[in-house]
């Protein structure tokens, strides 16, 4: 599974420039033809400006992490900034002076406490558009005014011991505010396929990212995982539930036998040294990828209890759930065309089975689900497409005796499905096991 980046790796000193920029410094020639005077209503744009742009960063960690996997499109590529160091940005060319009305940060689990939001017309004399000094990472949805042909991610203080990391940096408007860019932008077709929705199904403005459809996401995770919706009461759990992955635990099922959970505690350890389950690190090392409990036992779960009532180790739960699992299903999800209910479908697999690719992981069963029917993004049906995953899923399910049960599939995800519930609104009832379960708003 996904790992933090290692301490100590090579980083960069110089400002480092992607794709066309080959100087390494921000242009200082303004555009030939600046506007005299900037757009009097920012727009709203439904476009990322940035995508595929060159950029420019005070750093990288490593040249895995270059600035322009932050400009990529993909949810599970990153920039990261060298480490130990609050000072630095990452800044976008978007080729011609533009109207700005959003900017959106995906940050990975080493986010900005503090940082701006700045624009420039020449890349040397640059304008505040946003500021903050209270960031707590996960996804920042800004909206901004004013206008650039650069637009720059300026960060004064780490929220972890580590550097700063962005899965995407994504910025919005109406385009050029005098000639379009040289390359504009790829816009979607303006006539959608017939076989895909014609219109959006009600209440799919708010996608699992919105805050409580983030909290009915984690409901549903529970009821399966822990019997009971009080996912915030399973900080505490740990067992050994004869799966071949040694302990499971945590509000996801962190295990010691995946990875998981090993970068579970290295993240914690990173945030708080001297913790409660710091010393059981070697132990996590030597286990990973068994199912054994060498080293761990017999404190390893006393230790874990001990760990789960301090807030920092359910924040780092929190962060580490998010970096997984919940940030690249829910991109992904996004960009298959796919409302509430498949991003959280795609969320749930991703829990359960891994962010692998053979048939079995999540990975593998989209590919199979892709085999049999087109994604909205395809040009195909979103409730065919879903059938077709929650098909795959329940089979990939079924090749494990631990989780042959596949009720989570066909008697909570596919119930929904079959109501036309797209959106995943409450009221929703379901089963798990045969237990039932309400979320009534």
């Amino acid at each position: 599974m996904y790992g933090l980046p290692a301490l100590g790796s090579a980083a960069t000193a110089k400002p480092i420039t992607d794709i066309w920029d080959v100087t390494g410094t921000p242009p200082t020639t303004p555009p030939t033809t600046p506007p005299t005077t900037p757009p009097t209503t920012p727009p709203s744009g439904s476009v990322n400006l940035a995508k595929g742009k060159p950029t420019t960063t005070s750093s990288t960690e490593s040249t895995s992490y270059s600035g322009a996997k932050a400009v990529d499109g993909s949810a599970t590529t990153r920039w990261a900034s060298k480490e130990g160091s609050d000072a630095q940005w990452i800044s976008v060319d978007l080729g011609a002076d533009t109207a700005l009305s959003r900017v959106k940060l995906n940050w990975e689990s080493a986010y900005g406490k503090s940082y701006k939001i700045q624009t420039s017309t020449d890349g040397s004399t640059w304008t505040t558009a946003y500021s903050t000094t209270t960031g707590n990472g996960g996804t920042d949805d800004l909206t901004v005014s004013g206008h650039g042909r650069y637009v720059r991610m300026s960060a004064s203080q780490r929220g972890t011991a580590y550097g700063y990391s962005l899965y995407e940096f994504e910025v919005y408007g109406a385009g050029s505010a005098t000639t379009p860019p040289t390359t504009p932008p790829t816009t979607p077709p303006t006539t959608p396929p017939t076989t895909a929705p014609t219109t959006p199904p009600s209440g799919s403005s708010a996608d699992l990212t919105d805050p409580h459809k983030k909290e009915i996401a984690m409901e549903l995770v529970s009821s399966a995982e822990n019997s009971s919706l009080d996912w915030k009461s399973q900080y505490t759990y740990i067992e050994d539930i004869g799966d071949g992955r040694g302990y499971t635990a945590g509000i996801v099922g962190f295990c010691s036998g995946t990875g998981d959970m090993l970068d579970l505690v290295r993240h914690y350890t990173d945030l708080k040294p001297g913790n409660a389950l710091a010393a059981y690190l070697p132990a996590l090392e030597k286990v990973n990828g068994s199912a054994s409990h060498t080293g761990l036992d017999p404190n390893f779960e006393a230790a874990w209890h001990t760990a789960a009532k301090d807030t920092v180790f359910q924040r780092a739960q929190n962060d580490e759930r998010d970096r997984v699992y919940f940030n690249p299903a829910v991109s992904l999800a996004m960009s298959d065309g796919l409302h509430a209910l498949g991003q959280f479908a795609y969320y749930d697999a991703i829990v359960m089975h891994g962010p692998g690719d053979d048939p079995t992981s999540f990975g593998g069963i989209r590919k199979t689900a892709m085999k049999k029917a087109k994604t909205p993004a395809q040009g195909g049906n979103e409730t065919t497409y879903l059938n077709a995953f929650l098909d795959a899923r329940a089979a990939a399910m079924k090749t494990e005796e631990a989780h042959s049960d596949t009720s989570r599939v066909d008697t909570e995800q596919r119930v929904f499905l079959n109501n036309g519930n797209l959106s995943l609104n409450p009221p929703l009832q379901w089963k798990v096991y045969g237990d039932p379960y309400t979320i009534n708003d």
